[in-house]
């Protein structure tokens, strides 16, 4: 029966694949990548041959009428991101709604994803969590950040290196310089780096040292 698999990838270390994700992939009938060149290394990586389409944030809506009529024809496909898990801040809620909705059997494998270990490292109350993703660029951020400031459970934003002076600044704004935070980057990598403080301290502290890498914020609660 055709089948829709949602396969995590690593972070960083390769070792970080499951056996499971490696079988089936290579047992697919197709792989859905969100850039083939990416996932190209990884399956050169591991020996898997199966074929390859590309399937991004830019054309998943056009996308996926089509996978769905492929699906129904009897194949297995496997859905992968460039990094982590497909859906948790990449493409994938879309497919697998409509297959849902078609009543095409979806299974997404566990694995890697970036906020689990950063969470668990920030030393911060991780009984409750929200997991918040990329906020608002720019229209909707402060209407965000405003709501954001009363919660009281730990939150987990996701970041780029070159926002993230910015980013903590409005956290200082917002949630006050003595917000206890963590910033994880480069998880699972050669410079992996977890720095822990108050809102203040650690942006002062990226504000001389400009980052690298992927990057996740991990900021406490109001208390």
């Amino acid at each position: 029966m055709s089948k829709l698999y949602i396969v995590p990838t690593p972070i960083g270390n390769l070792k970080d694949i499951t056996f499971r994700a490696v079988e089936v992939l290579k047992k697919a009938d197709l792989i859905l990548a969100e850039d083939t060149r990416t996932s190209g290394k990884l399956l050169k990586h591991f020996e898997i041959a199966t074929p390859m389409q590309s399937h991004h944030m830019h054309n998943e809506h056009k996308m996926v009428d089509s996978v769905v009529q492929k699906l129904k024809s009897g194949i297995t496909i496997a859905l992968v991101s460039d990094a982590g898990t497909p859906a948790i801040s990449d493409p994938g809620f879309l497919l697998s709604r409509a297959c849902i909705e078609n009543d095409i059997a979806v299974e997404c494998l566990p694995g890697a994803t970036a906020f689990v270990p950063a969470l668990v490292n920030s030393g911060l109350p991780n009984d409750k969590f929200v997991f918040e993703g990329f906020l608002p660029v720019k229209k909707g951020r402060q209407t965000r950040l405003l709501l954001l400031a009363e919660e009281t459970r730990t939150m987990i934003f996701y970041e780029s290196p070159h926002k993230l002076v910015k980013t903590l600044g409005h956290f200082c704004e917002y949630f006050g310089e003595d917000r206890l935070l963590s910033v994880s980057r480069e998880l699972t990598k050669l410079y992996e780096e977890t720095v822990r403080g108050t809102a203040k301290e650690v942006l002062e502290h990226y504000t001389k040292k400009p980052p690298k890498g992927e990057i996740v914020i991990v900021v406490s609660g109001k208390k």
